[in-house]
């Protein structure tokens, strides 16, 4: 399958307010029935980035020169990956990080055995590929991240809840 126009500017959507509930208690079965029943529509080049593991062009991607403090959550579920306190600038062209939070990438080995990609623990998408012994920061650690792969909701502003579709029977 052929990448979709690599130069097309992926589609940002604002952020999702996270739902108070008040005092109402919600059972278990109120939220089964508010489950979603898919993660969040992606446009055809994030769904080629995140689904079909393809690859942003270096040095276009939305978050490889932000500094702002905040989190990174994945596009496609909206689960929290990395604080911004842990990139850096790794001149790349892809956001890079020395740090996840805890639980939320695995590790996979490519097919060629090279490289160490990286995905999403909780829908399986494609972030991109960790690296070791560049010497960057201390930990030694750089995960390169697509920027398509990822929102950033600023410090302070709620984070949307986690999809976590049930599963398949």
């Amino acid at each position: 399958m052929s990448p979709p126009d690599l130069l097309q500017e992926s589609k940002v959507e604002e952020p999702v307010a996270s739902v108070s509930n008040g005092d109402n208690k919600m059972t278990a079965s109120d939220s089964a029935k508010n489950a979603p029943t898919q993660y969040n529509e992606l446009s055809d080049f994030e769904a080629y980035v995140i689904q079909k593991k393809g690859t942003e062009r270096a040095f276009v991607g939305e978050y490889t020169d932000m500094k702002d403090p905040g989190t990174y959550i994945c596009r496609q579920c909206n689960a929290p990956l990395y604080l911004a306190k842990h990139k850096f600038s790794s001149h790349c062209g892809w956001p890079s990080f020395d740090d996840e939070l805890a639980g939320a990438v695995e590790r996979h080995l490519d097919e060629d055995g090279d490289r160490t990609e990286i995905t999403c623990k909780n829908c399986g998408g494609h972030l991109g590929h960790v690296f070791f012994g560049e010497g960057y920061t201390t930990k030694d650690t750089r995960h390169c991240v697509n920027s398509v792969s990822m929102k950033f909701i600023a410090e302070g502003k709620p984070l949307p809840p986690v999809i976590r579709l049930p599963a398949a029977e």
